[in-house]
Order: structure tokens, then C-alpha cells, then sequence
């Protein structure tokens, strides 16, 4: 690129109080920023491992500890960005679901009952994108809940993913999740093509500093513009942590005629997005990060309603067109389902993307975590991440580290709030990374890694506190102090 210069317009978020108060640098501080937080209530509703839990052997109940156990602490827990934790009416969603199981049999397909928490079985693929629409911001009809993540981008690449002679790229980050990029692969190969040819990576410019500037982007969409069929890349980056412009290089990209999709897996239910008004083609998502749906728990999908339409002939209403797609028979049009015609009419929208019945079992997981998010909005959601994160970085930044003139660390996520969700990912002088993870297991911390240097820590703004944010920087602090020290 020469020296292409990148202007990134910068947005200020909330007002950050203790930016300037030294009082922040205590726990009584900390704990006053929980007194004055909207969703600390929420914290109530999940169920928070403690250090034993952590060590424990054994899942029988009846070796569990004693309810009134002060002598073990609950852990600090800032790994939703991985797997978020368990809601505690999980346990009655799946409760109920196994009695309407137990004693409707097949019946339970079909039959309502007064105090249920989800519908029929047959209908619980419409509660659940009822849910999920506000959380992406979308319409109900562009949104399905099914399969999982990488199982849908191949269903959602298998529609849109059309190479011609003329346009066949496809335009992915160099460092995307590697299921991603094995999709993209996979896709590319699927059609005959050689990846060398029909791949472009989007890599950083410094790979010290690992952030892609949308200015960055749009120019390597430019680059490439006139042979490319389809742009697929991370709503939020899973390494360093940011978030990208969705609606400037969505719109970039549909200037020249190119298919945009999105992987929303570090971004549901993290940041505040808005998929419809941003016009975006399709994305998809898994539901066990940031929305607490279980390990694997079932993914969803965003198809924009211009994509969605099925056509039918005016008069007769003879089915006309709609969008290719690999098709099951749970994306057929419901009143016509259990016909076994085998003439496929899809719904409308993304329920017309369904394959397989969906699992009931996860559907209940799915909405137990979701009925949380449609109690708030994630505009409070966001507006609490954006300062509990804020609140994370000044700390990180300005705590005193004795002994050491300079942070053994820095942080590789884009200091522009606008910029990030919920994550910080914290890059460590070589050698430093067992011994500060050895640690923060020690303190019952629990953030995940990615060797050789990276720890990522995510406050999730529904059960993470102040609190935790201000012990985790003195037993993180002291980690690393400990571990100079051990470096000689």
C-alpha cells in the first residue's frame, strides 16, 4: 500500500468518571460503580463457579458445599467471550421440556399446556427467533435459530457464494477463526477452484500491531474488487478483540457489487448490532459466548429480508422464485409441511434456511439465556460494556506495578471504545505466559489464552462486576511481577 495514509474516525463513548480520580484505583470505588449499576441485578440470575468448584472431582450434587460455605468464594469469572456461564433457569426450561417429553410422547408436538415456558415442539423455532430478533437487530422473519456456526456458514456460503468466471474471490481476514477460514477453503475448493487464486486474506500492515483499519480494508476490497464474489469476515475479531465498521464496509462493498457476510460469534449478544439497518446480507453466530447458551448450544442465522422473498405468480400463487439454497424440509412452508409432497415452497426469510427439526433440548437452553437479554436491551447492555471494559483498561493502564518501571504487557485491542466489545486482549513479554496463568489459577481467575503471549479477558456486562474487574488487575498485576522477578 506505500504510504496510504488511514484516517479512522474516532467516537467517543461514555463518560469514564474515575479517569481522574485516584479513588478509582480502590475497592471501595469499585464497589460504588456496582451500587450504581442497572443490570447488577442480573448477576443473580447465573450460576458462578467457586474456587472449589473449580478443583472439584466429581459432579454428584450431594458432594457439593454447603450452601452457607463462606470459606469458598466464588470465582472470577471474565471468559463469556468463550463460554459464557449458566443461567439458572436453564435447569427449569429443560425441566419442563422433559415432562412435556415424558408424558405427551409425539403429542407434545402439538399440544399446549397452560404454564408452559416455549410452545409446541413444532413451534419452538418461532419462539426463538422472536427472542433473538432485538439482540442482533432484526427482523423477526431474518433470523432463524438452528444448527451451529460453521454448519450454517456453509449453508449460508452454499446460497450466496455463486463464482462466475468474471468474480469468484473471496475475501477473508488472514487471521481469521480457523473454522472460518477452513469454510472459505472448503467452499472455494467445492467449486472446482484453487484457493491461491480465489482467496484473498486481509492481513495487517504491522504485525506487531495486529488491528486491520477499515481504511485498510475498503482498500483491499478495491484492490480486488472486479473478481470478487463475496466478502466473509469477523463482526469482532476473536484474537485482538475488534470490532469492526459493519455498516461502512458493508456498504463499501455493495457499491461494488459484492455479497457481504458476517461471522457475529464474538459479537452477539456483546455489542449492540443492528444486521437490518446495515443492510447486510447474511451473518451467522454461535449462542454459547456472550449468550450463555451451553457448550455447542444450538447457532442462528441473519438473512436481510431482500434475500428472504419467496415469489409467487399473482392469481394462482404458484411458487415463482426464491433464493437458491441447500433445502430441508424444516425450511418448508408450514402449512403445507406434513403434506409429504415433496415439492419444496420454503418460508419466507431465514426459517426458509432451516434443514433438520431443531433439537428441542437446545432450543430450551437457547431461549433460558435469551428470555435474560429481552428483560434489558442491548443498548444497556452495550453502554455497560463500554465502561465496565473502560473501567478494565484505566486499571490495566494507570495501577501502580512495584518494582517495575514498565508494564510486562500491552494491550493489543484497539483503545478507541467504538472499537471493541467486551474483550481486552492483553499481549506478555515473552516467557511471561505459564507463570501468570499458573497464578491466576491459583486465585480461582478464570480468562482463556492463546499461546504463545495472549490472554483474553472479557467482563460480560450481565454477571461481571467492578468488583471483579478491580481484583482481577491486583492478583493479574502481581502475576506478572512475580513472574519478572522469576525471569531474573
Amino acid at each position: 500500500m506505500g504510504s496510504r495514509l488511514h484516517v479512522q474516525q474516532i467516537k467517543k463513548g461514555p463518560p469514564l468518571p474515575y479517569k481522574d480520580d485516584i479513588r478509582a484505583f480502590t475497592r471501595e470505588y469499585a464497589a460504588s460503580l456496582d451500587a450504581q449499576d442497572a443490570l447488577h441485578k442480573f448477576r443473580e440470575e447465573f450460576i458462578i463457579p467457586s474456587a472449589k468448584d473449580l478443583k472439584r472431582k466429581t459432579l454428584d450434587p450431594s458432594q457439593g458445599k454447603p450452601s452457607d460455605d463462606s470459606s469458598d468464594p466464588q470465582c472470577i469469572y471474565l471468559c463469556g467471550n468463550s463460554l459464557g456461564l449458566q443461567p439458572r433457569n436453564v435447569r427449569k426450561y429443560i425441566d419442563y421440556y422433559l415432562r412435556t417429553w415424558a408424558i405427551k410422547g409425539v403429542t407434545g408436538h402439538f399440544t399446549h399446556h397452560e404454564d408452559e415456558l416455549l410452545p409446541p415442539f413444532v413451534d419452538v423455532d418461532s419462539a426463538g427467533a422472536k427472542l433473538m430478533a432485538p439482540v442482533v437487530g432484526a427482523l423477526q422473519s431474518e433470523v432463524a435459530v438452528m444448527g451451529s456456526l460453521t454448519t450454517n456458514l456453509h449453508l449460508l456460503m452454499a446460497s450466496f457464494y455463486r463464482p462466475t468466471q468474471e468474480r469468484y474471490k473471496i475475501i477473508i481476514e488472514g487471521k481469521a477463526f480457523p473454522s472460518d477460514h477452513y469454510a472459505v477453503e472448503s467452499q472455494i475448493r467445492h467449486h472446482n477452484l484453487e484457493t491461491k487464486d480465489a482467496m484473498v486474506l486481509i492481513e495487517p500492515e504491522n504485525a506487531d500491531q495486529p488491528i486491520l483499519t477499515t481504511e485498510h480494508i475498503l482498500w483491499v476490497i478495491d484492490e480486488h474488487a472486479s473478481s470478487t464474489a463475496l466478502i466473509l469476515l469477523s463482526a469482532i475479531q476473536y484474537y485482538t478483540g475488534q470490532y469492526f465498521d459493519i455498516e461502512k464496509i458493508t456498504a463499501h462493498a455493495h457499491s461494488k457489487g459484492i455479497v457481504v457476510g458476517w461471522d457475529c460469534a464474538h459479537a452477539a449478544g456483546n455489542v449492540d448490532l443492528q444486521l437490518h439497518d446495515w443492510n447486510v446480507d447474511f451473518a451467522a453466530w454461535c449462542n454459547y459466548k456472550y449468550l450463555n447458551s451451553g457448550p455447542g448450544g444450538m447457532a442462528g442465522i441473519f438473512v436481510h429480508e431482500k434475500h428472504g422473498e419467496v415469489k409467487t405468480t399473482k392469481g394462482d400463487g404458484e411458487l415463482q422464485s426464491f433464493r437458491p439454497r441447500l433445502s430441508g424440509w424444516w425450511g418448508g412452508d408450514k402449512a403445507t409441511r406434513f403434506l409429504m409432497d415433496n415439492h419444496f415452497v420454503p418460508q419466507p426469510g431465514a426459517a426458509g434456511y432451516q434443514l433438520s427439526n431443531p433439537s428441542v433440548l437446545d432450543m430450551n437452553a437457547v431461549v433460558a439465556s435469551l428470555e435474560l437479554f429481552n428483560r434489558t436491551s442491548m443498548s444497556e447492555i452495550r453502554e455497560k460494556s463500554l465502561k465496565i471494559t473502560g473501567y478494565l483498561e484505566h486499571l490495566l493502564l494507570t495501577y501502580p506495578l512495584d518494582g517495575l518501571a514498565d508494564k510486562p504487557f500491552s494491550i493489543i485491542t484497539p483503545s478507541n471504545p467504538s472499537e471493541r466489545g467486551a474483550q481486552l486482549s492483553l499481549r506478555l513479554a515473552p516467557g511471561l505466559l505459564d507463570s501468570v496463568l499458573e497464578s491466576l489459577e491459583e486465585h480461582a481467575v478464570v480468562i482463556d489464552e492463546r499461546k504463545p503471549d495472549v490472554i483474553r479477558v472479557a467482563p460480560a456486562p450481565l454477571y461481571n462486576t467492578y468488583e471483579e474487574v478491580w481484583q482481577f488487575c491486583q492478583i493479574f498485576l502481581e502475576a506478572c511481577g512475580k513472574a519478572v522477578q522469576a525471569q531474573g
